[in-house]
């Protein structure tokens, strides 16, 4: 574990790991304590546990803050829970829910390691005297000529990079992350060679407050109304049905949209003013640019556009473009070619090769 940087030993040397209770988490707290470091466990409560009663592929319920401390138990390292649920609900719930208002496809997750996770949690860590914040995220954290770099993870099937590009370089500098350099199947070999009884356990599914994947209910809950009906409109303009709310719709989704017959269609764009779907042929969808805000930047600061491939949501491939960074946090991105069904409230996420430049959230056009 010299990998991690540390210029003291590893007993001498305080670090927390952010334990979700799922089997990465564990295997990271795991491995800590194996290479001598002096381990803190620490779990975020994120909302009522109770109204997650019976919800599988969780992560900061109560059955996974139970799972935390009974790996913690066993590994013979003090746990801490950490009740945030005010504001996990204000910085990611709330946000969550006026994004999709918006005609927005959010990513909370990315919200809440930049809100809560790397913000209240790394600060929290630092109090206790740590000189760390692990996760169980795969993701790889190299040191390069001008310090800390982002980098995927070896796996590019669990590669989680493109959800990390809001993490600022100050973050950067303080997180470790050890299963960025292997498999996942290699992390349960060492969850079962430690003996942790979430060894098999299911990963993370959906979003961690939204029982049972829906969107609509939760939405329903939290903004009453928010399913308000309205037209599905082609882009030549015909009126082809109605749908029950734009929060069950996004850009790019050809499925579902309950108006079957003739060519295939696609959701070209969401009018949240009117209430509109706008649906047409696949070819409607091609952007040669989008614009971003809240852009972060990790590196030293550069002029004139930047070559690089960038990533317009976590299941598609890089691509090549130029990015034109703006003042106040803004960008423009070109394509080198056509991108397709790009969403607003998606990240645009910046790579040179393996290594992660930042990032930003697509705006609306």
């Amino acid at each position: 574990m010299n990998l991690l940087g540390f210029e003291t030993s590893p007993k001498d040397t305080r670090i927390v790991v952010a334990m979700s209770g799922g089997v990465d988490s564990s295997v990271a707290a795991a491995l800590m304590v194996e290479a001598g470091f002096d381990v803190i466990g620490m779990t975020l409560q994120l909302y009522d546990q109770g109204a997650m009663v019976g919800k599988k592929g969780a992560c900061c319920a109560g059955q996974d803050i139970y799972d935390a401390r009974q790996v913690c138990d066993r590994l013979a390292i003090p746990h801490y829970i950490l009740d945030y649920e005010s504001r996990f609900s204000q910085a990611v719930i709330e946000d969550f829910a006026d994004s999709y208002l918006k005609g927005e496809t959010p990513i909370p997750c990315v919200r809440c390691n930049q809100q809560v996770k790397f913000k209240d949690l790394l600060t929290t860590a630092r109090d206790l005297g740590a000189q760390a914040l692990i996760t169980g995220h795969y993701v790889q954290r190299k040191t390069g000529e001008e310090g800390a770099e982002l980098h995927r993870a070896i796996d590019p099937v669990r590669d989680q990079s493109y959800f990390l590009f809001a993490t600022t370089q100050t973050q950067l500098d303080f997180l470790r992350f050890p299963l960025g350099g292997m498999a996942k199947t290699e992390t349960r070999e060492h969850a079962l060679r430690f003996g942790l009884e979430v060894a098999e356990k299911p990963d993370s599914q959906d979003i961690c407050f939204v029982p049972n994947g829906s969107y609509a209910s939760v939405l329903e809950k939290l903004r009453p109304g928010a399913l308000e009906e309205g037209d599905i409109v082609h882009t030549d303009g015909r009126v082809l049905g109605r749908h029950k709310g734009i929060i069950n719709y996004t850009v790019g989704q050809r499925k579902g949209l309950g108006i079957g017959g003739g060519d295939p269609l696609y959701v070209i764009r969401l009018n949240p003013e009117v209430h509109q779907v706008i649906v047409g042929p696949y070819e409607a969808l091609a952007r040669k640019e989008l614009y971003l805000k809240e852009v972060n930047w990790l590196g030293k600061a550069v002029e004139g556009p930047i070559d690089c491939e960038v990533k317009v949501r976590s299941t598609r491939p890089p691509v090549p473009a130029k990015v034109y960074l703006q003042e106040l946090g803004c960008a423009r991105v070109v394509f080198k070619n056509s991108e397709y069904g790009i969403a607003a409230g998606q990240a645009c996420v910046f790579y040179n090769d393996n290594r992660v430049l930042g990032g930003g959230w697509i705006l609306r056009e």
